[in-house]
Formats: C-alpha cells, sequence, structure tokens
C-alpha cells in the first residue's frame, strides 16, 4: 500500500471504559437495557457510578479499541480522539501510548470533560454501555492531523462519533485527505441506534467515501432497512468494496462485488466479556489487510482477536495478538 508509516490510523471517541459486573436483575431494576448503548448525561453518569459494584477503568473507546489491537498484532497505528485536560484525560493519553499507539491531540482547556463509558457485565458476557460522550464529541477538522492520516495506509472511522456536526465534518475532511493520499478509509458503523440516527448519512458515505465497512448483523439490516441478513448482504453488495459483516458466534462474512466469504468464529472456553469483540475483530483484518493476506485469512485474524476480547473483563487485548496469530500460522 506504498510507503506509510501508519498500518492504520483511527479517528474516534476517546473514552476512559469503567467496567463492572452486576446480574440480570440489577438491570432491570435501574431500566438498563441488556446489551445495548445508550447515551447518558454528566447527572446520569455520576448517579450510575455511584451505585457500581467494583470496577475497572481504563483508556477505551471503539475505534481506539481497534487500534489497540493492531498494535497488539504488530502494526504501527495512530489515533486521533479529544479528551478535557482533566485527571481521565490524563488517563486516556497514558494508556493508549503505554501501548505504542501514536497519540498526539493536545487536550482541550475548555469545554467537556473527558468522556466516560459505564459497562455493566451480566455473567452471560453480555455488555450494557453507559456513554457520557463529554470532550470526545467536540471533535472537530481543527484536530484532523493531516499528516498522520497521508501516513497510514488506512484511515478508520467510528460511527459513534458521527453525531455533531463538527464531527460529522472532521470525517468527511478525513476521508477527502485519504482519497487524495491514495488510502484506504474504513468505517464500522458502531451501533443500530447510531445507524436509525444517519441511515441516510452512512449510506452515502458507504457508497462515495469507504473502501471497507465494518458492520454486525443488527447494524446491516438497520442500515438497508430489511427483515434478514442475507437481503442485507445482498443489499450492501457492490455498495463499497469491502463490507466485513460479524455474526458473534455464527462467525462472519465478507462480500465484495464478487464473492462472499464465510469465516467461523474462533472457539473459545468460555464468553466473560463480549465488549470489544467488534472492535478486535476489524483490528485483526485490517492488519492483515496492510499485509496484502487474502480476505479470509483477514477474517479468521479478525476472529481471533474477538475470541481473545470475549475470553476476559475489556475490551484491550491481555494476550499479546501477534503471538496468537503465529501459533494459529496466520502470519509469520
Amino acid at each position: 500500500m506504498g510507503d506509510t508509516r501508519y498500518d492504520v490510523v483511527g479517528i474516534g471517541n476517546a473514552i476512559v471504559d469503567i467496567i463492572g459486573r452486576c446480574d440480570d436483575a440489577f438491570l432491570s431494576k435501574h431500566d438498563l437495557a441488556k446489551g445495548f448503548m445508550r447515551l447518558i448525561d454528566a447527572r446520569q453518569a455520576d448517579s450510575l457510578y455511584g451505585i457500581m459494584g467494583p470496577a475497572i477503568e481504563r483508556s477505551g473507546g471503539s475505534a481506539a479499541n481497534t487500534i489497540a489491537g493492531v498494535s497488539s498484532f504488530g502494526g504501527n497505528g495512530g489515533f486521533i480522539g479529544r479528551v478535557a485536560d482533566d485527571q481521565f484525560g490524563k488517563v486516556f493519553a497514558h494508556d493508549i501510548r503505554a501501548i505504542g499507539v501514536s497519540y498526539d491531540t493536545a487536550p482541550a482547556r475548555n469545554g467537556a470533560p473527558t468522556a466516560l463509558c459505564l459497562i455493566f457485565v451480566t455473567p452471560d458476557g453480555e455488555r450494557t454501555m453507559n456513554t457520557f460522550l463529554g470532550a470526545s464529541t467536540e471533535l472537530g477538522t481543527g484536530e484532523v492531523d493531516a499528516k498522520m492520516i497521508e501516513a497510514a495506509s488506512v484511515l478508520y472511522l467510528e460511527g459513534y462519533l458521527f453525531d455533531k456536526p463538527e464531527a460529522k465534518q472532521a470525517f468527511h475532511t478525513a476521508t477527502a485527505i485519504a482519497a487524495r493520499a491514495g488510502r484506504k478509509t474504513a468505517l464500522t458503523l458502531s451501533d443500530a441506534f447510531c445507524v436509525d440516527r444517519h441511515r441516510d448519512d452512512f449510506r452515502k458515505l458507504v457508497r462515495d467515501g469507504v473502501d471497507v465497512l465494518f458492520a454486525n448483523e443488527t447494524e446491516i439490516t438497520a442500515l438497508y432497512e430489511v427483515n434478514t441478513f442475507e437481503k442485507a448482504a445482498a443489499a450492501v453488495r457492490g455498495e463499497c468494496e469491502i463490507a466485513v459483516l460479524t455474526r458473534s458466534e455464527e462467525g462472519s462474512v465478507i462480500v465484495t462485488a464478487n464473492e462472499t466469504i464465510t469465516v467461523k468464529a474462533e472457539p473459545v472456553d468460555q464468553v466473560v466479556d463480549v465488549t470489544g469483540a467488534g472492535d478486535l475483530y476489524a483490528a485483526g483484518f485490517l492488519f492483515g489487510l496492510t499485509r496484502s493476506l487474502d480476505l479470509a485469512a483477514c477474517g479468521r485474524l479478525g476472529s481471533l482477536a474477538a475470541a481473545e476480547a470475549i475470553s476476559h473483563i475489556g475490551a484491550r487485548p491481555e494476550k499479546p495478538l501477534d503471538q496468537l496469530a503465529r501459533d494459529a500460522g496466520l502470519i509469520t
């Protein structure tokens, strides 16, 4: 893909994850829709934090998790995302840099505090996310690092960031920079509710500015307003170069204009927490793509990374993904 410093550069919400366990009764008591992400305000964040049990606090955000996965595979990753000049902002910056990701976005001295995501994990591994987007949504074109994007094989965009006009414009600016530099652009749809909010814009972006689309079954059927996965897969064919559609334990389906490739899910002994499974799948797939592997091998790397992610609490890999990939014979 040419002479590049970075394999993948992501643009997304810079969030500190606060992860705790709970049971289904807790979710019902507090009217939390199991398995979904909802947006909350600062007051709700304080309230939920107060009723959480013991929790783990670490840097997160969907695209940031993907770039962390790319780094764990041995790739070079960069991230663009806005935090505030506060304690959680320092936590985010330290964590992502400590795993080898380039992160140069200056912290904001004015505006909302750093974003938080309170994640409740039930015994079946399902995660229910309550996200205060804070400073992350105030990202604008001023934070788009043209030199970083030009130096990346792939620009990776997080659909969650699409809610505010400034962030939407930042996306369009970034895709234009990538296109002029001859780089690929990838987009993850992030969430079915996110798709419902931005369906027309997303469909236009997929047609006009995206080379690689990532979506799960719920998101892709929502995008094309159809009631079966098969209809959605047919609708997305030819809309972009590659559509990567994940189906949890059923594996994934990779759709191009001329072929459909089915990839099995990697087996796991126990599903502990599905937080970040899609993010890490995207990391494996994109890492494989930047190494010019065939699409089936890219999908297997994605499945491998997703399986590692769901085997423990939290969305970041705990085992080195490059070693797992070598053990599986996927990379040398």
